[in-house]
């Protein structure tokens, strides 16, 4: 296996060359049988969420096959573009992927201009004859934690004494940047945290960025101070702040994308749960449908709770220890979305 991690220089007048290089050889083998080459989303690697997850699917990948992989990080929207046609050039890559809905108009345009490349591309839809798409429910995953959440303000166990009065029920949503793909997971928090508590105030707010983990702290601080017991974040590494906030003032947090209470173990003490999002295998199905020659564009994947493509994962620091009675709603109320008796919303009233 070799792995290659490039940044690319892009902007006003920049070309299509490496800035730099780095050539890791994991086993001192020879030529892979296939190459991937992946180009992440803003935010990069380390965000212990999103990004990470799409990595532990090529490193599964990787383990499992006689593969190698190339891979870069935007720094903002406007590198995808060059990544991907980086990676489309060269004729020893069998495979791009895109993470990320922002890379759709870029990919849309390169996978038309280089139409002997494979693509795949993860939360948007690409129709193209080259190009196998993954989009997931999130808004489902969303009601479950939403329901978790507004369920741990109506008992003592979320306040470190005292039963909340119903009316004063305050649980918080911090989002990266505005759009449609993260308003699923907002619409779906708000529902399920309405479906356990009538009249729940839910506390929305948007950092703006995917990688602002001071301002995300500083949202997060503000929802705490009014009174939420509970932030859940769809934000990447503007989560972190999220954390930290929730762990100054001992109040609860919500992960995504990853278990995040052991991605970011550091503040496992107060993520009571992730709505855990499976990145990692649609990277993965995607690789090995290229290694057994099965590849299929023009294909989407769409993947929700019956899929098992999104989950509610209670955090490692609380198996076991939340209330029978809570875990058992969330079953079922599991059940009754992939049965069709609860409609989870895509959207939010005001959208």
């Amino acid at each position: 296996m070799r792995r290659r991690t490039f940044l690319t220089s892009v902007g006003v007048g920049a070309t299509s060359g490496l800035a730099g290089c780095l050539v890791n050889d994991g086993n001192g083998s020879g030529e892979a049988d296939v190459t991937i080459g992946i180009v992440y989303s803003t935010g990069g690697l380390g965000d212990e969420s999103f990004n990470d997850m799409a990595n532990a699917g090529v490193e599964q990948a990787v383990s499992e096959f006689d593969i190698a992989y190339e891979d870069a990080e935007p720094e903002e929207v406007g590198d995808m573009n060059e990544m991907q046609r980086q990676f489309a050039r060269q004729e020893d890559i069998d495979l791009v992927c895109c993470i990320g809905f922002d890379h759709q108009t870029d990919l849309e345009q390169n996978a038309a201009e280089f139409s002997d490349q494979q693509f795949m591309i993860v939360d948007s839809t690409v129709d193209a004859d080259n190009v196998i798409s993954y989009v997931f429910r999130e808004h489902e995953g969303s009601f479950l934690v939403g329901q978790l959440a507004g369920m741990l303000t109506e008992i003592e166990y979320a306040h470190g004494g005292g039963e909340s009065n119903p009316d004063e029920s305050v649980v918080g949503f911090v989002g990266g940047r505005e759009s449609s793909l993260i308003e699923r997971f907002e619409a779906g928090y708000i529902a399920g945290a309405e479906h356990a508590v009538e009249g729940i105030d839910v506390q929305r707010a948007y950092a703006g960025s995917f990688n602002d983990s001071s301002t995300g702290q500083e949202i997060a601080n503000g929802m705490y101070n009014d009174g939420a017991d509970v932030v859940y974040h769809s934000a990447g590494n503007t989560g972190g702040g999220v954390f930290e906030s929730a762990q100054s003032n001992g109040r609860f947090a919500i992960g995504v994308d990853d278990d995040q209470s052991i991605s970011s173990e550091s503040f496992s003490d107060v993520i009571v749960a992730s709505m855990v999002k499976r990145v990692d295998n649609a990277v993965y199905e995607s690789i090995q449908s290229v290694v057994e020659d099965s590849f299929e564009g023009g294909t989407t994947n769409d993947l929700g709770l019956e899929e098992e493509g999104v989950a509610a994962v209670i955090g490692q620091d609380f198996e076991g220890e939340l209330p029978e009675d809570v875990t058992s709603s969330l079953e079922e109320s599991r059940q009754q979305i992939i049965d069709g008796e609860i409609d989870v919303p895509t959207t939010t009233d005001d959208s």
